[in-house]
């Protein structure tokens, strides 16, 4: 392999013959593989969704990723050049690369014996790889960061969010490029020139804890998730202890609020994971800038849709869409397909438009309503403007019943949309992926579509702290109408229905 600092001979033969457009692109080649190694990333994911998840990383990197004991969390190995297109999967929440995985950690029986563990614990740990891939996401988050901005309006000044700003994304390798490029920048300046192989860890790590003179030392801090009853130490104690013997070890600054990296502590039973986080916040946050009361993250919205698995062409309805998630989601991952939003709630269909005008601005469509194969209506959801046996899947985010509608009334809602969606659904291929918390409900209404819906399988996820369930549904081939109590005149659009549509195609 060739070395990014090797000798001008060198250089100059590689470039030789070359423009300077071809000289820089030979050259950036150089630090990739330089910077071309192995290592494993960890991501949340939400739970119940892990095998969805893993299906992800399998298709858009073509990597193996295993499920952690630890619910809601997978780990995969990838090479360093692969690390913007990890930030760009729709199923993980955060990202952090792994310092160290113990897979059965002897913990000491006694609570002092458990700290001077931890303390003894920072010394040991091979850190340099996982803050090289640290560095290197730093680079890739600042150049995703960067906007065109026109002149800043109050809004933007009061830190809304739908602002008038587009992102500049170039394409995966040129960007990476360019950040590789001042990573070798930077490196040079410090003389970032090929090491022996036999250079042992603690030279490797000199360099790291080495602060130029009247450098500012970096801020961190220890975050410790623990799950396990059979621990004699809590979350705090671990991190304040570990955290203290990071501190010593690298010279750094504690503080919980303004801090450059964040360490992670993992601990599961006997399942001990040291790693450091690449994401500040959840990935999730990407497509919503208006929010409502019950607004679902965009990666279990992602997971739900997975479950359908969209087809190129089908006609995808989210009934009770709330602020949109479900079909931005969609769109933005299956443009083959057609989604149609609705909600009976005026407040909601308005954050809906908001939300897709936000989306359009950010993918330079100009605020036009072509940009996206969806559509936003506002209608009643037990009676929907739509005729039947046209609909291929319906995906949707029930009402539980707690912060949005009642129990008692889910008794009377969940059988009448269950029976509306079986009508516009088509007989014998059509799909339902329906998420709600109101299991007893749920089921007692699905026993009463009079074999119009058969279920397949169940996701159990955690929604907020509650229990909730993702339930997949095939439609059957009874012909709706054809059961005496289904039999009724052909749905219609009301004469508001049919407003609402005008405005929304507007």
């Amino acid at each position: 392999m060739l070395a990014v600092g090797g000798s001008n001979a060198l250089c100059q033969f590689a470039f030789h013959g070359l423009t300077k457009q071809e000289e820089r692109r030979v050259h950036l080649e150089l630090i990739m593989q330089e910077l071309d190694q192995t290592v494993t990333i960890g991501a949340t994911v939400p739970t119940g969704f892990e095998h969805t998840a893993a299906e992800e990383v399998q298709e858009k990197l073509e990597a193996t990723a295993r499920v952690s004991k630890n619910r809601g969390r997978i780990y995969f190995d990838i090479t360093t050049d692969k690390l913007l297109k990890v930030h760009q999967l729709k199923s993980l929440d955060n990202l952090f690369v792994v310092v160290k995985e113990y897979d059965d950690y002897q913990f000491k029986t006694t609570k002092e014996e458990v700290q001077i563990d931890w303390q003894e614990l920072a010394a040991k740990l091979p850190w340099t790889n996982a803050l090289e891939v640290w560095k290197l996401n730093n680079s890739i988050k600042k150049k995703k960061g960067r906007r065109k901005r026109t002149k800043p309006t109050k809004s933007d000044q009061c830190g809304n969010v739908g602002t008038k700003s587009t992102d500049t994304v170039p394409s995966d390798t040129e960007e990476l490029w360019e950040d590789l490029e001042a990573l070798e920048v930077k490196g040079n300046q410090r003389d970032v020139s090929s090491q022996p192989e036999n250079d042992s860890e603690e030279e490797k790590r000199s360099e790291i804890q080495d602060q130029e003179p009247g450098e500012t030392p970096l801020k961190f801090r220890v975050t410790c998730n623990r799950a396990g009853d059979k621990h004699c130490f809590t979350s705090n104690d671990a991190a304040r202890d570990f955290g203290g013997a990071v501190q010593e070890f690298f010279q750094w600054k504690a503080d919980m609020t303004k801090f450059d990296v964040e360490v992670l502590l993992n601990i599961h039973n006997n399942e001990v994971v040291v790693g450091i986080a690449l994401t500040v916040e959840s990935l999730h946050r990407r497509n919503i800038t208006h929010f409502g009361p019950t607004t679902l993250r965009s990666t279990l919205a992602h997971g739900m849709l997975r479950l359908c698995k969209p087809q190129v062409s089908d006609v995808i309805v989210d009934p009770m869409c709330g602020t949109g998630a479900i079909p931005l989601e969609g769109v933005m991952e299956w443009q083959n397909s057609f989604f149609l939003a609705g909600d009976n709630n005026g407040t909601a269909v308005s954050r809906t438009r908001s939300n897709i005008k936000h989306i359009l601005k950010r993918t330079h469509d100009g605020g036009s309503s072509s940009g996206l194969p969806l559509d936003i209506v506002q209608w009643d959801l037990c009676n929907l403007p739509m005729r039947s046996s046209s609909v291929d899947v319906i995906i949707t985010d029930m009402p539980f019943g707690k912060r949005m509608g009642s129990k008692k009334k889910n008794w009377e809602l969940y059988p009448s949309c269950l029976r509306e969606m079986a009508r516009v659904c088509k007989p014998g291929t059509g799909k339902a992926v329906l998420l709600t918390q109101d299991k007893k409900c749920f089921l007692k209404a699905l026993s009463q579509t009079e074999g119009l819906w058969r279920k397949l399988h169940t996701v159990w996820v955690n929604v907020g702290g509650l229990h909730a369930g993702v339930f997949v549904l095939k439609r059957t081939a009874v012909v709706f109408g054809t059961i005496s109590e289904d039999a009724m005149e052909p749905h219609t659009a009301t004469g508001s229905q049919k407003g609402s549509m005008k405005d929304a195609s507007e």
